[in-house]
């Protein structure tokens, strides 16, 4: 994928993946409480509106980290708009590449982006950072089916082939040193409101600049062709909450 087409469209949207407040919200209800003083990274955390909500709820400096400064660029005006800066730190990097000490971080965030390094990945990647019975929580694509549609399994055969079950990532939660301790689902209107529609919108804006663009047509093309699979077969998988604990 040619990344600086994929930036062009994913520009000035509110998300970069499925999403709202009121899931964020929800997944830290499900949460046991957090010690005082809690270190908390919010990776891949994009534009950041999962770390406003973050920040405003636990009052505890979030450490937002995103390879795309631009994103980094949006959040600190948004926590400035809302009165979060001294609780919103940014930090250009990768989430792969943490600075992080082994054994000093409560409570790891990653909506929608453990799909960059895989959830297996992830999960051992950054369990030695966790402190004893540390938390990750994750929303990761998921099969919602057993059985989903010959269409949908070709399409993620190419587009995302480790997409599993709740039970395939429930397995490997254990797996990787982690116990499940809940997990739900988004609804649909988590896709559209903020993620899809607006990605629609800026779509046909950019298809003009796409005719003598190439790679923006194609990727325009990639991703209706992902809106268009949620549409007719969006209840056969999903986007799955993951509240995870640090086992011994």
């Amino acid at each position: 994928m040619d990344m600086e087409a994929f930036f062009t469209l994913h520009s000035d949207i509110p998300r970069e993946g499925p999403g709202s407040d009121e899931a964020t919200r929800e997944a830290i209800r499900r949460l046991p409480p957090l010690p005082s003083g809690a270190r908390i990274l919010d990776l891949g955390c994009g534009p950041g509106k999962q770390t406003l909500v973050l920040a405003r709820h636990f009052r505890t400096p979030v450490i937002a980290v995103d390879f795309h400064a631009p994103f980094l660029d949006c959040l600190r005006r948004s926590a400035e708009v809302e009165g979060l800066s001294d609780l919103v730190r940014t930090r250009l990097g990768r989430m792969e590449e943490l600075e992080e000490q082994a054994g000093s971080v409560d409570l790891i965030w990653i909506e929608g982006a453990i799909f960059v390094v895989g959830f297996a990945e992830g999960l051992r990647l950054w369990r030695p950072l966790l402190r004893d019975r540390g938390l990750l929580v994750a929303s990761e694509a998921t099969w919602l089916t057993d059985n989903p549609p010959a269409k949908a399994q070709a399409f993620f055969r190419e587009a995302y082939p480790a997409m599993t079950t709740v039970e395939g990532n429930t397995r490997t939660a254990a797996e990787c040193g982690y116990e499940v301790t809940d997990h739900f689902t988004l609804p649909r209107s988590a896709w559209w409101n903020e993620y899809y529609t607006p990605l629609t919108e800026r779509m046909a804006r950019l298809r003009q600049e796409a005719d003598t663009n190439p790679a923006l047509a194609e990727v325009l093309d990639d991703t209706e062709r992902e809106i268009a699979m949620f549409e007719r077969h969006g209840d056969a998988f999903g986007c799955v909450f993951y509240l995870m604990r640090k086992t011994s």
